[in-house]
């Protein structure tokens, strides 16, 4: 055998040798039986290009990274960097007409840190022109302390006057952080940082790019607290966009917002301290910044901050949990609906044993590609009687989960795989009728113009566009 054939031999054998690699990993790392099954023939039927595609997308590198990094204690739970007093070891009861959802409480207790918080006062507030001149009204009254945190934080318009307040508020002696996401901070052309150089406010990004690829490991949280006794949290990033819709400004978009006192501060201000632990190696244990709460109001609430790096899918599991606890109605409202086939499963199973299920999608998405897939999958589950709408323009933002007219989700994180599952997010579980009444009432203003989606529309799209929609769905874990 001459040298050319000799070199022949090793690649077919190396070739050969990297795809059953490739397949054995697959076959011993994927849990699910499709996906395992659909990367070995990838693997096996490609050559070199299909062992090439399984180590860029089809390894979950990210939480192997936040294994490793819980391990060397780069990250460290906002309970243990400020434990509960021994008086705060349990969660609170549920009143009487929440006795049904117990069970819910439970896996709430099993898979969440954080306990059931009474006493807490929870108000929502429409569209940015509000949520902002609160907001630069509790950073302006600051005493102590000012920890935020958002995706998106631009440096002009609202932006550039936030700034300007958490300059001037770090300037009479208030500790001032912040914290951007690198990856949101891209879609700012004045970025926060640099408006901020030069003051007191100390500023940290979430995983800086230039330290490794990082494009899929975000900090989607949005949430500021004041003093340790006043926070603001939802769904709205800070810039002029999220002000409402205006005349002078067609591109705006609605959103959501909420108003939070009462002891569930505290687990806000540990989830920050959390990942201010990340970005600073900082500990911000004082007590300066976990002050006494008194009660502020009838919600009894949970502070729920997932992310990759974490044991559970905790947001998976616990709305999961809400389908198997509703009893009369579950109403969804989000801007990015991709649910896998077990949240789709259950969605299917709340309808068809009777619960009134309802979700609210935009009309026109700022990502067409995601609206596309999402369609893919609309006619199956109004085929099983779920109802689905469309709100028409502006963009509609908010993302809410209402169940019963009891039980609410609300918080940063939209019904799709990137929240569930990558992105770090930050939400809050609230047993309250009043906090309830109020989302009712959202729901049934944004049904009054909503266009309702019927098997019959769906069936009767071009071809061009089902293939268009489907094709879009192959890369619902990617969106």
């Amino acid at each position: 055998m001459d040298l050319e054939q000799t070199l022949f031999v090793i690649m077919l054998v190396s070739v050969a040798a990297t795809s059953l690699f490739a397949a054995g990993h697959a076959l011993l790392d994927k849990r699910d039986a499709r996906s395992a099954l659909g990367w070995m023939a990838v693997c096996l039927f490609i050559p070199l290009l299909g062992s090439f595609l399984y180590w860029c997308l089809g390894v979950n590198r990210i939480s192997r990274r936040a294994r490793r990094w819980h391990r060397k204690r780069r990250i460290v739970s906002g309970a243990e960097l400020h434990p509960y007093d021994e008086k705060e070891v349990q969660s609170a009861e549920l009143p009487k007409e929440f006795s049904y959802l117990r069970e819910l409480v439970v896996l709430g207790d099993r898979i969440v840190k954080t306990h059931l918080e009474p006493g807490n006062r929870i108000m929502p507030i429409d569209d940015g022109e509000v949520a902002f001149a609160m907001m630069l009204a509790a950073i302006r009254r600051a005493c102590s302390s000012i920890n935020l945190s958002s995706y998106i934080f631009d440096g002009d318009g609202i932006g550039g006057e936030i700034a300007a307040e958490l300059k001037a508020a770090a300037a009479r002696g208030v500790e001032v952080r912040v914290i951007v996401d690198a990856m949101g901070e891209k879609y700012s052309r004045c970025k926060a940082r640099r408006v901020l150089e030069g003051s007191a406010v100390h500023f940290r990004l979430f995983l800086p790019l230039k330290y490794g690829s990082f494009i899929n490991l975000r900090n989607h949280r949005k949430m500021l607290i004041v003093d340790g006794c006043e926070a603001f949290t939802g769904g709205m990033n800070i810039r002029s966009s999220q002000l409402g819709e205006k005349p002078d400004q067609p591109c705006n978009f609605h959103d959501m917002h909420f108003h939070v006192l009462g002891p569930v501060v505290s687990d806000l201000q540990r989830v920050f301290i959390e990942d201010w632990f990340f970005v600073a190696g900082e500990r911000l244990d004082g007590p300066a910044f976990f002050p006494h709460l008194e009660p502020a109001g009838a919600a009894i609430a949970r502070c729920i901050g997932d992310g990759p790096d974490r044991e559970y899918r905790k947001l998976e599991l616990i709305v999961m949990g809400a389908l198997s606890c509703a009893r009369k109605s579950v109403l969804i409202m989000t801007p990015y609906f991709l649910p896998d086939r077990p949240m789709i499963a259950a969605l299917i199973t709340a309808a068809l044993r009777g619960v009134d299920v309802v979700i609210v999608l935009p009309a026109c998405n700022n990502l067409p590609y995601v609206h596309w897939a999402t369609r893919a999958l609309l006619d199956e589950l109004v085929d099983n009687g779920i109802r689905v709408y469309y709100q028409p323009p502006p963009f509609v933002h908010t993302k809410l989960m209402l169940m019963d007219d009891a039980w609410s989700l609300i918080g940063s994180a939209n019904l799709d795989t990137r929240s569930l599952r990558l992105n770090f997010e930050l939400n809050l579980t609230v047993f309250d009728f009043c906090l309830a009444a109020e989302i009712r009432r959202c729901f049934d203003r944004a049904l009054l113009n909503a266009h309702p989606i019927t098997l019959q529309e769906l069936q009767q799209r071009p071809l061009a566009i089902k293939l268009l929609d489907n094709f879009s769905h192959l890369f619902l874990p990617y969106l």
